[in-house]
């Protein structure tokens, strides 16, 4: 049986609007199901600014693990290709505030010590990144939370808050004589939520030994007296004897296993930045945020990047 010209005109037709209706769609922006936006992600930016390595995506204002170094294969490529394309920009942190860009030079998901990191070039107006001085970088838009300061602290600053020190130190038993040779690798202001009122971030330690070193991490605020007081403070102890691979005490002096400044972001949707800290032990590194609510300090993450073993 013949068909009618018409039904045949119809179907050809629709086999058509087939075939062009996918082109149309994209160019209408509607997304297609193979291409899928990668999550808003946090990375810490280190090596003066030459490295950054993930420290965590948001995912409905929570901080949540991003893929590790010792991740399976499969989830590095994947995540190497949707992160670390090469002139991949993200927005540099720096006093919680956008201060420049951070843009993927290279990278390498089977290089060894470095498998879902990148290295990159940071360009800033402001952030002097250098040693101890670190930052965040993000694939999301920066919230007007924190003021941007970013300073040493002032002399008047400093005093005050090495009392403190010395008082928390005490605290642990560390004694008199040996805290007469107080060291710090960072004092830093910040201003996480614009009220004028700095907050002063620091890394103290003290050597207690020949091979044994106390370390002292801490935020310290300003109330509104003008007085500052421990808003939270992380103390422990490090001893030759229980590092790995016989490690020497001297690298806990240059700053293995001592937590310091990354710097603030706002993440959670409220009015005060969350302070991003790292630290550096042998064989990766970790990371922790600290967020205020109420006037009260609490840790809100805790995460580890593995690098290679020792």
């Amino acid at each position: 049986m013949k068909k009618n010209p018409i039904v045949k005109i119809t179907m050809l037709c629709l086999a058509v609007l087939a075939s062009v209706a996918p082109l149309v769609a994209q160019k209408r922006g509607v997304p297609s199901k193979s291409k899928v936006r990668a999550q808003p992600i946090v990375f810490a930016v280190t090596d003066d600014g030459k490295t950054i390595e993930p420290l965590g995506v948001i995912d409905k204002g929570n901080l949540e693990p991003a893929a590790g170094g010792d991740s399976d294969a499969k989830v590095l490529t994947t995540f190497t290709r949707s992160y670390y394309q090469p002139k991949t920009t993200y927005r540099l942190v720096f006093g919680g505030a956008d201060a420049g860009t951070v843009t993927v030079n290279s990278s390498n998901e089977k290089k060894e010590c470095s498998k879902n990191m990148a290295q990159v070039t940071t360009v800033s107006a402001k952030a002097k990144l250098k040693g101890f001085v670190m930052a965040l970088a993000t694939s999301e838009p920066i919230a007007k939370t924190a003021s941007g300061l970013r300073r040493l602290p002032t002399a008047a600053e400093r005093t005050e808050i090495e009392s403190l020190v010395r008082a928390e130190f005490a605290k642990q038993k560390v004694s008199a004589s040996d805290l007469k040779n107080l060291k710090y690798h960072n004092l830093t202001a910040l201003d996480v939520d614009n009220d004028k009122r700095a907050e002063l971030v620091g890394t103290y330690w003290v050597e207690t030994a020949p091979t044994e070193r106390a370390l002292l991490f801490f935020i310290a605020d300003k109330s509104a007296n003008g007085k500052y007081s421990m808003g939270i403070s992380e103390f422990k102890t490090v001893k030759q004897e229980d590092l790995m691979g016989g490690g020497e005490i001297k690298m806990v002096d240059d700053g293995v296993y001592h937590e310091t400044l990354l710097d603030a972001l706002e993440y959670d949707g409220d009015t005060t930045a969350e302070i991003f800290t790292y630290v550096q032990s042998f064989e990766g590194s970790s990371f922790n945020v600290y967020s205020r609510k109420d006037g009260k300090w609490t840790k809100a993450f805790e995460g580890s990047n593995y690098h290679c073993a020792f």
